[in-house]
């Protein structure tokens, strides 16, 4: 280390070289692009590193069909994982979305698996053969789980986090882990360790946080599926960034013992639980996840998990059957268009009235219109408080153990304070819980938030919200994340659905004015849409599918009727109001 080398400086040095070491030389593209090329997606498979055969597997098949192909043997596990190795490296070339490269052994586990299925003629579990990435806050025998802190570099953890034990069980192969923000509390992944993750499809845009290393691989096909975690907003945000599915369940439904997540243990259950989930380019992907898991027992794995497989959660008759004799038996899908916080600019608002015209044209579907802005406007409040059990003592404590700057996005919006009081945080989980008794009424018709004409106090199956206010902004731009963490403390499942990219005739609509005197977080919006629009084009318009607590499998099986009834509006460039 120099004189003028602060010590997270001499740190960061090391591992970024550690890192660099363990990308073969013959994986780095001749060529770069160009200065003014901001959307990178293509580079992989236009800069001659790829076979065509390498190609075809990342590009043409998601995990669903993998797993088939690997299991009867049609596919090499050892070709799967070497073609999502050399993309990965070449992803973290353009965008530095990883951290931990596991490449030499992913390629040795690949050809273990290869041999096991020749020898017994059995695959190893579910996800056998299948490279999977995961955040950096797992933990991996021998690997670092630094999350972006130079305190934290060069301690390899001793243990399997439970979610990884469970998918080398399942036969995954974990090829990389992925890139984070400092202190995990941020929604654009920049620490000082590893750099700032950028989004492949567009460089200006943000390619969000916490898990926005796993969105920008995913996007970039360095990996088939990715597992990040959330507990804002940090699953569904990432993958709104990056045009992808991204799946948020409830605690208790997916293993999250054993993370590193730069607090003091125990810290977390006083507050909102964090939770793991995946991010993929398909539903069924994200279904494939939660199977796998929910098959092995997770409850075995992980103490807080609920005794409950896949196969035994509710579906509704809604999801069962495509009869429509039965009006009751359609899809109920309530339409949220605005948290009462913070109104969606144009592009949102407009994507939320062509979801709704589309859905309402189906016969399979009931769409209801449904105003929670007295229910939503309340979270907010009690989840800022709760996010805060600790004052960010911890975070600061790791970060002045070695003069560690903090990052540009949470420089104004995180300091020290004091640790909440027992009364405090009891007081605020006692308004969380008399919330969570509240929200039950929306999923009724007598609950007094939807009218239903037929008298009977029918069920909501899911509803749909924004994710934010705005479409994917700039670097160190994103707004709030009142529209995610919400269903963090509701403890609600909750998935990002992508719709269709940003046009341009999205940029032309007008801000009405809603309020003499805007609160912040709408001047900050208005901000947004007064500077330059056109760095929204680019990025891609989703919007949130939500399901009652624990209903992972309804949410996942409505999101497929939604994805297969909103197809259209990727092609058409309005939607005509319905007649």
């Amino acid at each position: 280390m120099s004189q003028s080398e602060a010590v997270w400086q001499s740190i960061a040095r090391r591992k970024k070289q550690e890192q660099s070491n363990l990308i073969p030389k013959d994986w780095t593209p001749k060529t770069r692009p160009t200065a003014n090329r901001n959307d990178v997606l293509a580079v992989p498979r236009e800069c001659g590193l790829l076979s065509d055969q390498e190609i075809q597997i990342t590009e043409n098949h998601d995990a669903t069909t993998l797993v088939k192909e690997l299991a009867a043997r049609r596919l090499k596990s050892v070709d799967v994982v070497t073609a999502f190795c050399k993309r990965a490296a070449i992803a973290q070339q353009l965008t530095s979305c990883l951290t931990e490269i596991m490449f030499g052994e992913a390629i040795v586990r690949a050809k273990q698996l290869d041999e096991h299925l020749e020898r017994t003629g059995k695959p190893i579990g579910p996800l056998h053969g299948l490279p999977i990435s995961v955040k950096d806050s797992f933990k991996i025998v021998g690997k670092d789980a630094s999350i972006g802190y130079a305190s934290l570099c060069f301690k390899p953890a001793e243990t399997n986090s439970a979610l990884v034990e469970m998918l080398l069980q399942a036969g995954a192969v974990i090829h990389c882990k992925t890139n984070i923000p400092l202190t995990l509390q941020a929604l654009d992944s920049h620490n000082n360790v590893f750099g700032r993750v950028l989004n492949p499809a567009n460089l200006k845009l943000t390619a969000g946080g916490s898990s926005g290393g796993e969105g920008a691989l995913v996007a970039m096909r360095g990996s088939v599926l990715g597992v990040g975690t959330d507990v804002g907003g940090s699953i569904r945000i990432p993958a709104m960034c990056n045009g992808l599915v991204g799946v948020k369940p409830s605690h208790g439904r997916i293993p999250y013992s054993g993370q590193e997540n730069g607090s003091l243990p125990g810290t977390e259950a006083l507050g909102i639980r964090s939770v793991a989930g995946p991010i993929a380019h398909t539903v069924r992907d994200c279904e494939l996840f939660f199977k796998a898991i929910g098959d092995q027992e997770p409850w075995v794995f992980d103490p807080e998990c609920i005794p409950q497989t896949w196969e035994q959660q509710i579906v509704r008759s809604a999801l069962r059957t495509p009869s429509l004799s039965d009006h009751m038996r359609r899809l109920r899908v309530g339409i949220v268009k605005t948290d009462g916080i913070t109104t969606p600019l144009p592009p949102i608002q407009a994507v939320m009235e062509e979801i709704s015209n589309t859905l309402k044209r189906n016969a399979a579907i009931e769409v209801i219109e449904l105003d929670i802005t007295s229910l939503l406007s309340q979270c907010q409040t009690i989840a800022n408080g709760l996010f805060g059990v600790d004052g960010a003592n911890t975070a600061f404590d790791l970060m002045e153990a070695t003069s560690e700057p903090i990052s540009p996005w949470l420089s104004k919006r995180l300091r020290r304070k004091a640790n909440l009081t027992a009364e405090k945080i009891r007081d605020l989980q006692a308004r969380r819980n008399a919330l969570q008794t509240r929200f039950l009424d929306i999923w009724r018709s007598g609950g007094g938030y939807w009218k239903d004409d037929t008298g009977s106090a029918r069920k909501l199956d899911v509803f749909i919200c924004p994710i934010a206010p705005h479409p994917t902004p700039a670097v160190d731009s994103w707004n709030t994340v009142s529209y995610t963490s919400s269903f963090n403390l509701l403890n609600y499942p909750a998935a990002t659905l992508p719709i269709r990219p940003v046009r341009v005739s999205d940029l032309n609509g007008n801000l009405s004015d809603q309020s003499a005197a805007p609160n912040g977080w709408e001047k900050y919006n208005r901000k947004l849409w007064d500077g330059d629009r056109s760095v929204f084009l680019g990025g891609t318009l989703c919007v949130q599918v939500i399901s009652q607590c624990r209903q992972e499998r309804v949410l996942l099986q409505a999101m497929t009727k939604l994805k297969d009834s909103l197809a259209v509006l990727k092609e058409d460039k309005a939607v005509k109001p319905r007649l």
